[in-house]
């Protein structure tokens, strides 16, 4: 099946709107304003300092990455070409769409990665030997 997927350059930062008080901050994200599509999905990962998480790639998944705690690598590759992004404040979300393996590295202890998710959890959609992704992405149409 030929899916529409994502080239590195696609990948990129979104400006979420943040809210600061002297007691605090707000972070808001609306789905059709903040974000390029409906959500459907959301799950948090933590991780110790070092982890390594994520490396896989989803088919028809988009998703939208945000570390609301510490810092976290993400390197987004997307067969041809890589590049890497450091969240480490939560008014900063990375758009990962179809397409592109995504390896995150925590460099922090506790930091807490929540994504944002356009489909539900569907095992079939992942792709998680870098292999079959390199296989994967020559099969498909690209822009």
């Amino acid at each position: 099946m030929l899916v529409n997927i994502g080239c590195i350059d696609d990948v990129r930062e979104i400006a979420l709107r943040r809210h600061e008080r002297e007691d605090g901050e707000l972070v808001v994200v609306e789905a059709g304003k903040d974000v390029p599509f409906a959500i459907v999905r959301m799950f948090t990962v933590r991780a110790s300092e070092g982890a390594v998480r994520g490396r896989h790639a989803h088919q028809q998944c988009s998703q939208i990455m945000i570390c609301v705690h510490g810092a976290i690598r993400v390197e987004c590759d997307d067969g041809k070409s890589v590049k890497n992004f450091l969240l480490d404040r939560g008014d900063v979300g990375l758009l990962v769409p179809p397409g592109i393996w995504a390896t995150e590295t925590y460099r922090t202890g506790n930091s807490i990665l929540a994504v944002l998710c356009d489909r539900p959890f569907e095992e079939a959609d992942y792709i998680r030997d870098h292999g079959e992704f390199l296989a994967w992405r020559r099969s498909q149409v690209h822009r």
